[in-house]
């Protein structure tokens, strides 16, 4: 029987890493107990000069059989064109903000996304994919 462990490698492993390494340098830097706007501001600075590839504030089209809506998401960032950063400032992760990252995904049919989570004592986040 192979390895199943093999057979599901983890998609975007290297950067996923980076990117995390990067929420843990501003997580180290700030603590915990700022609004979510101030990690996003001191997260796209630690992007920056790391020099990973990003996009922030992105609008996320959303369709409702088959039509464009008005309303649209709006995501915290999209690194490397092809992984969803959501951040939040919370006591606690919740099961919804796992589902807004799945919503994330799957208008943007994007297969991962990386929930973080600043408001704790220590970093959180979770891996999510589509």
């Amino acid at each position: 029987m192979p390895d199943l462990l093999k057979q599901q490698e983890l998609i975007y492993k290297d950067e996923a890493y980076i990117i995390v390494g990067a929420c843990m340098t501003v997580h180290r830097q700030l603590g915990c107990g700022f609004l979510e706007a101030v990690y996003a501001e001191a997260l796209e600075m630690e992007l920056a000069s790391q020099g990973i590839p990003f996009n922030r504030e992105v609008p996320i089209g959303i369709e409702y059989k088959g039509q464009p809506l008005k309303k649209s998401y709006i995501a915290d960032f999209i690194c490397y064109n092809k992984i969803i950063i959501e951040l939040k400032a919370v006591n606690y992760l919740e099961s919804v903000h796992e589902a807004q990252v799945l919503n994330y995904l799957k208008a943007t049919r994007l297969r991962l996304g990386i929930l973080v989570n600043f408001g704790e004592q220590s970093l959180k986040y979770k891996r999510i994919v589509l």
